[in-house]
């Protein structure tokens, strides 16, 4: 099973595999005033029921091993906010949007919703002699030395991120531009997917990447580079209760689209599992891969044990990287 998701789109396996595995089987659904934060053209958002995994050894190592860079300083910068990440934070969120003028790159936000006790903590920003500056009624803080600024859209909810890519996200959630609430193909997508503990979305261009980079070799076929454009949106959940559980579901936009992936991916499947060890082979035999009703479906399952000798595996090196 190679799912190589790309630069921007290694956030959410990172995330998913990185930082919450054993979580408790309770929905991660994203609150309004966070929908409302996040600018419409999405390319991927992950949304996480989250607990602190410090007293897991085993979810601490996939942290070490497959956190990117950019989500190591987000998590740097929430930790120097003044909140305790073991006990305010419920859920956590991160979006990878485009602008109109980002060309193929993305900005990144991150969500937090939870309990603050924000006359805590912006005490102690005050203590630290942080200053704030303001836009419109919003008032954004630095977090520590990160570069990274915060600001709390009510007592529950925050978001953080860059300079730019904040304001982008107060711009959609005050109405001065369009937000994730009027991307039609997009909520439709989180709709079947928000009951689930560990979740992402992924749009049209996201799902293209993505699929690119499982396919590997295969996706040089002439059917891929046919198809690829009638692609539409996808999504997934992660669950580490009693094993590790990906589902994947790709949208197209007929039977004929999603069946014609399958078999490419089978094929891809197949060749990596030649020239694969026996901890690879033996992880692409947990996946299945079939389509239905005008959707490409990716199932894996295997126990906690032969999960961990797959992270020791050059597959799980290039799928994370």
């Amino acid at each position: 099973m190679n799912l190589k998701f790309g630069k921007n789109l290694t956030l959410a396996a990172a995330l998913a595999l990185g930082t919450f595995a054993s979580l408790p089987a309770r929905a991660a659904q994203l609150g309004g005033d966070a929908r409302a934060a996040i600018p419409k053209d999405v390319q991927q958002l992950i949304v996480v029921d989250y607990r602190a995994m410090q007293n897991s050894d085993a979810a601490m190592n996939l942290k070490a091993r497959v956190l990117p860079p950019e989500l190591k300083q987000l998590e740097t910068a929430l930790k120097s906010s003044g909140l305790n990440d073991n006990h305010d934070i419920d859920e956590l969120a991160f979006a990878a949007f485009r602008t109109a003028n980002s060309g193929e790159s993305t900005k990144i936000i991150g969500l937090a919703s939870g309990q603050f006790s924000l006359p805590d903590i912006l005490a102690n920003f005050k203590k630290h002699k942080v200053k704030a500056t303001k836009v419109r009624d919003n008032m954004i803080y630095p977090m520590g030395d990160s570069g990274m600024l915060v600001s709390f859209l009510n007592p529950t909810t925050m978001v953080f991120g860059s300079s730019d890519a904040i304001k982008f996200a107060l711009d959609a959630r005050d109405g001065m531009a369009p937000s994730f609430l009027s991307n039609d193909t997009m909520m439709q997508q989180m709709s079947s997917v928000d009951s689930e503990p560990i979740w992402s979305i992924l749009d049209q261009k996201g799902t293209q990447m993505m699929m690119r980079g499982v396919l590997g070799e295969a996706a040089q076929l002439a059917d891929y580079e046919t198809i690829k454009k009638r692609l539409v949106a996808s999504r997934y959940t992660m669950n580490f209760n009693n094993g590790v559980k990906f589902n994947l579901d790709v949208v197209t936009p007929d039977t004929f689209t999603a069946a014609t992936m399958s078999s490419l991916l089978n094929a891809a499947a197949m060749y990596k599992k030649v020239s694969g060890t026996a901890i690879e082979k033996s992880a692409i035999d947990s996946t299945t891969i079939d389509s239905n009703s005008g959707i490409l479906q990716v199932r894996f399952a295997t126990s906690d044990s032969q999960f961990s000798s797959l992270l020791q595996s050059p597959l799980f090196q290039s799928v994370v990287h």
